[in-house]
């Protein structure tokens, strides 16, 4: 079966059996199978243009998809969590990339899920196997998946019939530009929630120095 074909059989699939064949398609995919993910979000937006599916359902079930998917590979870091550490965990360079992606995670995260997709299986893994933390994981591939269902999804729908030619372009060099546009309006939008958080977090209570009491001059 030639990639065209395989193609063909997904798309059948999605329009014979809707919106649950699209988000087990992207879960497979999330989990490292290789299928053409953003080809599927785009023909689903052009399907729901089209009436074939419904868009609450099918956003919903594939974003859904999408997630647990990127969560299961995560937890397949998870547990190769110890050999990983056995192996590589003393090395000057597993730990020095611990540390950068520990500094980096939340907008590697979140990069990977919607520019840098080939790169999103190796991603997650790292976070597991790192002991990265399971909920700002799901926070960032969360809000990653959203900005690019909605984004190459709202391109499928735009363009209807014309998905096909949409779905070349994304797929050479100019389409990297598209996912930049939307990582972008994600990203802002991620950056301005992280500051609003910190600014609404409590200020810490500055502690006296000690011997502080001691010195100062008694009345």
């Amino acid at each position: 079966m030639n990639l065209s074909d395989l193609n063909d059989l997904l798309l059948s699939a999605v329009v014979t059996y809707g919106a649950t064949a699209l988000g087990l398609v992207l879960l497979l995919a999330a989990v490292g199978l290789p299928l053409p993910s953003t080809l599927c979000v785009l023909a689903g937006g052009a399907f729901v243009q089209q009436g074939v599916l419904d868009p609450y359902s099918t956003f919903v079930l594939a974003l859904v998809g999408a997630v647990i998917g990127d969560m299961l590979s995560y937890g397949i870091g998870w547990v190769l969590h110890r050999p990983i550490q056995r192996r590589y965990g003393q090395s000057a360079a597993w730990l020095r990339a611990e540390a950068y992606f520990a500094r980096r995670a939340a907008i590697a995260v979140f990069l990977t899920r919607c520019v840098l997709t080939p790169i999103a299986l190796p991603i997650n893994l790292v976070a597991g196997g790192s002991g990265y933390s399971v909920g700002r994981f799901a926070l960032y591939d969360a809000a990653g998946e959203l900005a690019w269902l909605a984004g190459y999804g709202t391109l499928g729908y735009v363009f209807g019939s014309q998905w096909e030619y949409v779905s070349d372009v994304v797929s050479n060099a100019s389409g990297v530009l598209v996912g930049l546009l939307i990582a972008g309006v994600g990203g802002f939008a991620l950056l301005r929630w992280q500051r609003g958080a910190a600014a609404s977090a409590p200020s810490p209570v500055p502690m006296p120095e000690p011997g502080l009491a001691a010195r100062l001059p008694e009345e």
